[in-house]
């Protein structure tokens, strides 16, 4: 089994909960829902459902370390 990724401090499942709200962007508002689930302690498989992919693609999409892609203007 992998190493788990760290998740980042200054993100809270609320938070990215009513970031995915405004969002406009469905991509971006699958994703945004799917690391909420992580961030509320939810399995990696459930997280893939919600962000509508596999868990691998699931593991690359939601890579911690670009947040600016999740991102709005």
């Amino acid at each position: 089994m992998s190493t788990p990724v760290p998740l980042r401090s200054d993100f809270d499942p609320i938070g990215l909960r009513m970031l995915a709200r405004r969002s406009r962007d469905p991509d971006q508002t699958r994703r945004l829902l799917a690391l909420a689930e992580i961030y509320d302690g939810g399995s990696r498989p459930d997280a893939a459902r919600i962000g509508g992919s596999g868990c691998r693609s699931c593991a690359i999409g939601l890579s911690v370390s670009t947040p600016k892609v999740l991102m709005v203007s």
